[in-house]
């Protein structure tokens, strides 16, 4: 029968019972009663009969007993309270119901001490995370401060599903222990003679092992060892320490000892606060040379990043990545290779139309022939940018604000302030054809000191040709009218089909090379169909395309009832004059453009087929391909096989260069053409396995690039995988310490335990 709420419900002519303790209230033994329960909350219980005996003063409930207090459940086949002793006894299919979803199982458990110790008999759990518990008893006492300490005997877990043909056999992993240990002050669980068995066979024993508690995510102390074998280092180990300096930060420290260099150590900081985020890593290490005879000593690193928020309209951020060197990178298996960039910054937001940006920027290079003393600091870069709304014709006036100024040691220091207004409107007539006027005027003030006049790329003037100082307005407006009919028609059952010719006709003032104007934003430029309709095609504002030209492209789709599609595009540009803005080979060199064009071709979910190509407007040779293959094999059976195939071809530009010997001690500059294929399979084998491999390769030196191969198998409770990457890049120019690398690693994870880690470079 229903009892009442914070009583056991009376017989007839009995007195009133006490108030019902809470029933195990608080008790998990991986947890010591960490869930927060209001253990003045009345328990509310029913049964199929209640009996008080007022000789011994014992209240009995029997049958289906069950009884709550809050979101905590217990369930027995009889519940005996004994009103003297205070001691509240669970006998019979116990269980137990946390708030979290885990069940505890029992065969007996007797409460005593107003509910504040508890000792179970034949443990048996249901846990987070598909976590599995058994013990022979548990013990729960609470400590003079406060805190829960649960001691469990004879302990086995696991998070593994046991085989539904043989439920006796023994799951693929499962932790032994003789005794465990949950210390809820110091939020730990401790193991003592605990192995690590696979499949019944034991694999791994430690005497101690101290876990953090799983109802504390954050806890510090040791995360799991890595091993691994590089060249440099030797064999290594690292031993991580995680503190949980507070609740929003944290830092780990790992120590890392090898046999063939000294002693060095990383540090990883994350912080979470309430305006912001901020991550550091760093590391510090010592080169003995093995690897470059030049670079011995003491060496570092720190990348850190950041991002805070001053108030409603304003952000502030940071990127800072230095090092010093790219041998130390390489030797302690850090990223970062190259050129490293540091930034400072603030955003401003205003509504969904306005954006300001104040920023800094700087350069560190880690190559040995690039000169530092020409390496460029940006310091301020400014950007202001405000969309109008929409006016009654329909159009949209943009208009922004930017100011930099660059300082090198050598070369070209400028300063620039500028501005661009923009205004576009669509319009449409009856034929269905779209038509979009657009205009686009800019305006850039320069101070500028030691030009290179046959670069204007920074660099400082040689013996033929000194750099000048200038002071310089460059003005441009360009106009456009663009217009494009999309000519839809219905294919039936197979969807429906679309042609769109487009024509622009841009036009303005000539500019010619603009040679006397520094040029620090617009050096790395690409004629593709993503720009062949650009007011300026350059990549920034110190180059300006002028003169009048007729940019042209026809379109072609089919979209297919099930999703999938083709789509094609070829265009080209037609420029009115002859003068020369652009540089050889970049496609846009002469009055009539380079043939740019992309295809796409995705008919079903198991083929996706991509290329873009520009060829030589008169002869119609390549000069870039960019084309990419994917194939699922699963008409053919092998769902979850998936094979990827790549080519690329591309002239050289003047920024893709490789330095060579000149035979005399010297180098000079050679133009790099680049001509790669790549190849690559993803598999699943069966359910759980899954594999994976790939290659790259250089038609142009007849050589590989790079390979790799992964392989894993994963389940739900057991992860092992396994990766292998070789890299045959080289360059014996810039004095690499890896011209080319091996890497290996094979990870072990136990779920919701552990993974362990080893890695071979």
């Amino acid at each position: 029968m229903p009892g009442n709420p914070g009583a056991f419900g009376n017989t007839p002519g009995a007195p009133a019972a006490a108030p019902a303790p809470a029933p195990a209230a608080g008790f998990n033994p991986l947890r010591g009663g960490a869930a927060p329960v209001d253990r003045n909350a009345p328990v509310t219980f029913t049964a199929n009969e209640v009996e008080y005996d007022q000789n011994e003063n014992r209240v009995t409930a029997r049958g289906s007993v069950e009884a709550w207090q809050g979101e905590r459940i217990l369930r027995a086949d009889r519940f005996t309270y004994d009103r003297d002793t205070g001691i509240a006894t669970a006998e019979g299919n116990v269980q137990l119901l946390e708030p979290d979803g885990q069940v505890i199982f029992a065969e007996r458990a007797v409460l005593q001490g107003g509910m504040r110790d508890t000792v179970i008999e034949g443990l048996r759990g249901l846990l987070a995370q598909n976590g599995r518990l058994a013990a022979n008893g548990a013990r729960r006492r609470t400590t003079e401060s406060g805190a829960v300490v649960s001691d469990l005997s004879r302990v086995v877990y696991s998070s593994c599903d046991l085989c539904a043909e043989n439920p006796e056999a023994p799951p693929l992993w499962q932790l032994r222990s003789r005794l465990a240990t949950q210390d809820g002050e110091d939020k730990r669980i401790r193991f003592r003679d605990a192995m690590v068995e696979f499949d019944g066979i034991p694999a791994f024993y430690t005497p101690y092992l101290s876990v953090p508690d799983p109802s504390t995510p954050r806890a510090s102390g040791f995360l799991s060892p890595s091993f691994g074998q590089t060249r440099y280092l030797g064999g290594f180990a690292e031993f991580p320490y995680y503190w949980a300096i507070d609740e929003q930060s944290d830092l780990t420290v790992t120590p890392l000892i090898s046999t063939q260099a000294p002693p060095g150590a990383f540090a990883n900081y994350r912080g979470r606060y309430n305006f912001g985020t901020m991550t550091i890593l760093s590391s510090i290490g010592e080169l003995t040379g093995k690897e470059s005879s030049r670079e011995k000593g003491l060496g570092g690193h720190v990348f850190a990043r950041g991002l805070f928020t001053i108030n409603e309209n304003w952000q502030a951020g940071f990127n800072i990545n230095r090092a010093t060197s790219e041998t130390y990178l390489r030797a302690y298996r850090q990223p970062g290779t190259g050129v490293l960039s540091s930034t400072a910054y603030a955003d401003g937001f205003w509504g969904y139309n306005s954006y300001a940006r104040i920023s800094g920027l700087a350069f560190q290079s880690l190559r040995a022939q690039d000169d530092v003393a020409r390496i460029p600091v940006v310091l301020p870069n400014l950007y202001y940018e405000h969309v109008f709304n929409r006016d009654e014709l329909g159009g949209t006036l943009t208009a922004d604000a930017t100011a930099f100024n660059v300082y090198r040691d050598i070369g070209n220091k400028t300063q620039r302030a500028g501005t661009r207004v923009s205004y576009e409107l669509p319009r449409y007539d009856r034929f269905g054809s779209q038509w979009t006027f657009r205009t686009q005027a800019d305006v850039l003030g320069y101070n500028a000191q030691d030009v290179n006049t046959q670069s204007g790329i920074g660099l400082a003037g040689s013996a033929t040709n000194s750099g000048v100082d200038t002071t310089k307005v460059n003005a441009n407006i360009r106009a456009a009218v663009d217009w494009r009919l999309p000519l839809v028609r219905s294919a039936g059952s197979l969807g429906q089909q679309l042609i769109e010719p487009r024509v622009q006709l841009v036009t303005g003032p000539n500019t010619g090379r603009q040679s006397r104007i520094p040029n620090e934003d617009s050096i790395d430029f690409e004629f593709t169909d993503a720009n062949l309709f650009s007011l300026n095609r350059f990549t920034g504002r110190d180059r300006q395309e002028g003169g009048t030209r007729v940019d042209a492209a026809l379109r072609g789709a089919w979209y297919f009832p099930s999703g999938g599609s083709v789509d094609a595009l070829a265009g080209r540009s037609f420029r009115a004059s002859d003068e020369t803005v652009f540089t050889p080979r970049s496609g846009l060199e002469k009055r009539a453009s380079d043939w740019v064009g992309r295809m796409t071709v995705a008919p079903t979910s198991w083929l996706d087929l991509t290329a873009r190509t520009r060829l030589d407007g008169e002869t119609l040779d390549r000069r870039m391909i960019d084309g990419s293959a994917s194939f699922g094999l699963a008409p053919i059976g092998l769902d979850g096989t998936r094979l990827a195939f790549g080519y690329l071809y591309e002239l050289p530009s003047p920024l893709r260069v490789d330095r060579i010997p000149n035979g005399s001690g010297g180098l000079i500059s050679a133009p790099r053409f680049i001509r790669e294929v790549y190849a690559g399979v993803n598999t699943r084998i069966a359910t759980r396995w899954r594999a994976g491999a790939f290659g790259r390769y250089d038609l142009e030196t007849s050589r590989g690039v790079s390979f790799g191969a992964t392989a894993a198998y994963e389940d739900e409770c057991f992860l092992f995988e396994g990766r292998f990457y070789r890299s045959l890049a080289e360059n014996p120019l810039t004095n690499r310490a890896y011209p080319s690398g091996t890497t290996l690693i094979l990870r072990v994870a136990l779920k919701t335990v552990g993974d362990f880690a080893a890695r071979a470079l």
